[in-house]
């Protein structure tokens, strides 16, 4: 465990507190972004908190980077924290030169962009996360040879703008002959599939955040608000669900600290598919829950909710979800010696 990480996830709480409110995240609806508290962040080293220290960082390890991570997700900071975060993580995983430009990534498990001789990218990304405000792409083209991590510039790109269910950019972005500013050596299918698991296990950690909020918020919410002289909290319907809302929580909490433990001990081939096949499972019954406690102004753009169930709806549906990773676990089972017992309980 880092030594820095209480230090990180306080002082990033505290200017999330300070700067994040219900107007500061509707900015996302509104085609914009929090770009002063990206600016605070950068000041205070957060954004390089994850960054070694020979590069100019802090030197924090995966651990900080995810409760960083959680974090943001549990304020649903209109900011890509996540995109830049681990985009830098990857560069430097690669032994590629992190930056302190606007960056963001996309990974494919199977990559169609191709690299030229001359060292030139072209192809096409849909949905990339924050595409229009990134100076810069990492992402795997395939070349002579195998595949590649590069850095591409992104000033030439042609982009298109859309966004998911939460409002957040998901943008068209096409590079037509585009110079690399790096790449990597040559990787190879399982260093492919480790930057997918890892990107997998980052999303789990936003998503916990966001979760964690949800049950914070809905907490508050009964003990504000009186039906028939009674505060709501009182009432056994609405104390089922915030002990839904309760289990769920703690079970998320649990299963994404189980998924670091696995990454620290290099077990996590399984830990990480599992931990995401659950919380897809916690989400629909957490969204669920916080809207039928908070009734009819749960749904309405004035109250907050909506920020965070949109969020967990939309982290949902990108990426690889609960089919890729059942159809991986099943697979994986299918090829062991172990029984479904041993499977499941052996590390």
């Amino acid at each position: 465990m880092s030594e820095i990480k209480e230090l990180l996830v306080k002082t990033m709480e505290k200017i999330f507190k300070k700067h994040i409110t219900k107007e500061t995240v509707d900015l996302i609806d509104e085609g914009q972004w929090a770009d002063d508290v990206w600016e605070i962040l950068k000041e205070n080293g957060l954004l390089a908190a994850c960054i070694s220290e020979k590069a100019g960082g802090a030197g924090g390890d995966l651990e900080d980077l995810f409760s960083l991570l959680k974090m943001g997700g549990k304020y649903a900071v209109p900011i890509p924290l996540m995109e830049y975060i681990f985009s830098n993580y990857l560069l430097e995983k690669f032994h590629l030169a992190p930056t302190d430009e606007m960056i963001t990534y996309n990974l494919s498990d199977k990559p169609d962009c191709t690299l030229s001789e001359n060292g030139e990218v072209s192809g096409a990304f849909p949905h990339v996360a924050w595409g229009r405000y990134a100076s810069n792409l990492v992402t795997i083209v395939k070349g002579s040879g195998g595949n590649y991590l590069v850095k591409v510039p992104l000033k030439d790109a042609l982009v298109k703008e859309g966004t998911n269910l939460a409002g957040e950019p998901r943008d068209y972005i096409k590079l037509t002959a585009i110079p690399v500013l790096e790449k990597s050596r040559i990787i190879d299918y399982e260093q492919l599939e480790e930057m997918i698991l890892l990107e997998t296990a980052a999303k789990c950690a936003v998503i916990a955040g966001t979760l964690e909020k949800i049950y914070e918020s809905t907490i508050e919410y009964t003990k504000q608000r009186q039906q028939f002289g009674r505060y709501i909290h009182r009432f056994q319907l609405i104390q089922r669900h915030i002990a839904q809302l309760a289990g769920e929580t703690v079970i998320v909490d649990s299963a994404v600290d189980n998924m670091m433990e696995a990454l620290v001990e290099k077990r996590h081939r399984h830990e990480i598919p599992l931990t995401r096949i659950r919380i897809e499972e916690a989400i629909r019954t957490v969204s669920a829950s916080a809207h039928q406690v908070h009734g009819a102004i749960g749904v309405t753009y004035e109250h907050h909710l909506h920020h965070y169930t949109r969020r967990l709806w939309s982290y949902r549906d990108e990426g690889r979800g609960h089919l890729k990773w059942s159809q991986k676990l099943s697979r994986d089972l299918l090829q062991s010696n172990n029984s479904m017992w041993e499977f499941l309980t052996t590390y």
